[in-house]
């Protein structure tokens, strides 16, 4: 039975719907949402930051061809690898491709497990200082003598909400968190504060989707990784490696699974090591996914486990009046 936790604001009744389908890695939210759009008449936008990138399908559990054709997905297989994207880039975005999906008098269904996407899209962003690749370089030098533990621990000092946000492991995030406090002399949580943008025009349908018992999505994380290799997850990071244009510092080598692969194919560990880290590092993610989601308003979940998942969730979004 699904299960509700509220406390948000109220939308305007004319404003369109639109449904969020929100769920730690492996949960299944691809195999729902194409089952929805079957049903319903939604299209799916991703809220995935490593589905962006191009020649990157395996490890980033991309639906295959004939999935994609008969349940379309936007924000998907658009960028090249050494390319940025960031959460104002999706907002800007995915806003642009809801505005597209309502206008033809079909509901945005946004699907993924990119939590700072999600959290982006519906309270905007903060007018946050550029990238500075000095600033960067400087962190990177110091993580490495003192380790990021060490750099979460200032942000600590810094920013306390920032780093209770954010997992003394995440490197991307303590570094930017960092930089913005040295570039604009405040925390990044206070600008994030005063920069909020406009509540997002759409009356929201959140849905969490995720296995009732923690041992069933450790579960799921391992099969699914079994999987990616033997589909070709290492042949693929092999030609993106012949590339010679990427490097284990860009967002999309530091993927989940093309990380550890990479330092597996550099010699750096064996093979069976390489597949115990990736699935740690799997099970981190949604450790995150789920701390995220846990404090989301206004949230519906429903256990990914429950054979009558589809029954459940078609019931709720139909009786939400959309």
């Amino acid at each position: 039975m699904p299960v509700s936790m509220t406390g948000g604001r109220s939308p305007h009744p004319d404003w369109p719907a639109a449904v969020l389908l929100m769920g730690p890695t492996a949960s299944g939210k691809t195999d729902l949402a194409v089952e929805l759009v079957r049903r319903l008449p939604c299209d799916i936008i991703s809220v995935d930051s490593a589905m962006v990138y191009r020649e990157m399908d395996i490890g980033t559990a991309k639906p295959p061809p004939e999935v994609l054709e008969a349940a379309p997905h936007r924000l998907i297989d658009f960028l090249d690898p050494p390319e940025p994207y960031s959460a104002a880039r999706f907002c800007a975005d995915a806003r642009a491709e809801m505005a597209a999906v309502a206008a033809a008098g079909r509901i945005p269904l946004l699907v993924g497990g990119t939590m700072m996407y999600f959290r982006a899209l519906q309270q905007g962003l903060s007018a946050l200082p550029s990238a500075d690749h000095e600033v960067r370089r400087r962190l990177d030098a110091e993580a490495r003598r003192e380790g990021w533990p060490a750099l979460h621990r200032r942000l600590a000092g810094i920013d306390p909400q920032a780093a209770r946000r954010i997992h003394p492991n995440d490197p991307q995030r303590i570094q930017r968190a960092l930089e913005v406090h040295e570039l604009a002399g405040e925390p990044m949580t206070e600008l994030l504060r005063r920069g909020a943008e406009s509540a997002l025009p759409y009356r929201l349908v959140k849905l969490a989707l995720a296995p009732a018992a923690r041992p069933e999505l450790h579960r799921r994380i391992e099969t699914r990784f079994r999987h990616m290799l033997r589909a070709g997850l290492v042949e693929e990071v092999e030609r993106l490696r012949a590339r010679g244009d990427l490097h284990p510092g860009l967002p999309s080598v530091r993927a989940v699974g093309y990380r550890q692969v990479w330092e597996y194919l550099a010699g750096n560990y064996p093979y069976e090591e390489m597949f115990e880290r990736s699935v740690r590092a799997t099970r981190q993610l949604a450790k995150r996914q789920m701390t995220w989601l846990r404090a989301e308003p206004d949230l519906t979940w429903f256990d990914a486990a429950d054979g009558k998942i589809l029954a459940e969730v078609l019931n709720f979004v139909r009786g939400s009046g959309l």
